[in-house]
């Protein structure tokens, strides 16, 4: 599970790209890991002291020389069936290609603040960004980065990534631990109660369903977890950044248990308005077909979070529940 962004990292790229790779070398010498990566120049010493900026295909080869399984986190963080081979150009260009999405090279470069020419280049393999850029594509896209950095190293060893790293950590344990608090950070930011003079107690509890006191005690939560904060006498977003829940598997399942009991419950209390959907659909397909499904759904569930950032003044705080199982045996892992 994803929770939505408001706001893009307030980092230099360029200055990330060194610290990751000061992190990656380690111990080993500049020269030795420069020749390791086919240089015959202290390419190292370039990058790290940031005179110059490896290549994207550069920032993963030298992941791998530093024993790092970038391509089976990458898959992951990407929730793709294959892996990525992001150490060679076709690798790059696949990465670019998913993570545009059905975004084009033109509304990509006004989002990135480059060159479309150059951006087609890139989508059609033509040449590759530097990593820096890369970063940028990934948070313009994603507004994942930390989550991109931590497929590489730990982000809390990146200077420049220490601070907005433990937002997150916190805003994760928020997520697991009070998950009404998302319904309720979604309701701020409708436009109905952007348009209060003030803060009117009872506002959020009646858009999403709770009671006056749940409202104040997750308000309360998301000020303590810096989130949100008062401003001329009203609540605003004020740190928020895209949590993704899936690292800790136990907790996962617990947030997604209890989102599906709400729809539940409120299905069952007849709780629910004349556009609300709640379908099913039972049948027995060949492996194949499950994969194209599977595939879909995933496919659906992206579209609709592109379709969310690009709405404005929302009007309704929404809960979308997805569920695709077989009913047999658990396929092993792969």
């Amino acid at each position: 599970m994803l929770h939505a962004c408001c706001k893009l990292l307030d980092v230099n790229h360029e200055k990330l790209v060194s610290e990751l790779v000061f992190a990656l070398r380690g111990q080993r010498s500049q020269p030795a890991l420069s020749r390791r990566l086919g240089y015959d120049s202290n390419v190292i010493y370039a990058w790290e002291s940031g005179r110059r900026a490896p290549s994207a295909s550069d920032l993963f080869a030298l992941a791998a020389k530093s024993r790092v399984d970038i391509g089976a986190r990458l898959r992951a963080f990407l929730e793709l069936r294959e892996a990525l081979d992001c150490s060679v150009r076709a690798g790059i260009t696949q990465l670019l290609s998913v993570l545009a999405g059905s975004r084009g090279a033109t509304e990509l470069s006004r989002s990135l603040h480059i060159d479309r020419t150059t951006i087609a280049r890139w989508l059609h393999g033509q040449s590759e960004p530097r990593a820096p850029e890369l970063l940028a594509f990934v948070e313009v896209t994603t507004s994942r980065l930390l989550e991109f950095l931590a497929l590489f190293i730990d982000p809390s060893l990146l200077p420049s990534a220490q601070r907005p790293y433990r937002d997150l950590l916190v805003q994760r344990r928020l997520a697991y631990e009070e998950p009404w608090s998302h319904a309720v950070l979604r309701a701020l930011e409708l436009a109905s109660y952007r348009a209060l003079p003030s803060h009117q107690p009872g506002f959020i509890a009646e858009r999403v369903g709770l009671t006056l006191e749940e409202e104040e005690r997750y308000l309360a939560a998301l000020v303590a977890a810096k989130q949100i904060r008062k401003h001329a006498g009203r609540y605003v977003v004020a740190n928020v950044m895209t949590v993704d829940t899936r690292p800790n598997e136990e907790h996962n399942r617990r947030l997604k248990r209890h989102w599906a009991s709400v729809s539940l419950d409120r299905f069952s209390r007849a709780v629910i308005s004349d556009d609300t959907l709640f379908s099913f659909n039972l049948f027995a397909v060949d492996k194949d077909t499950y994969a194209r499904i599977h595939a879909l759904h995933l496919e659906y569930y992206h579209r609709v979070r592109e379709l969310v950032a690009a709405s404005s003044d929302p009007e309704r705080v929404v809960l979308l529940n997805m569920q695709l199982m077989p009913l047999g045996p658990a396929a092993p892992k792969r």
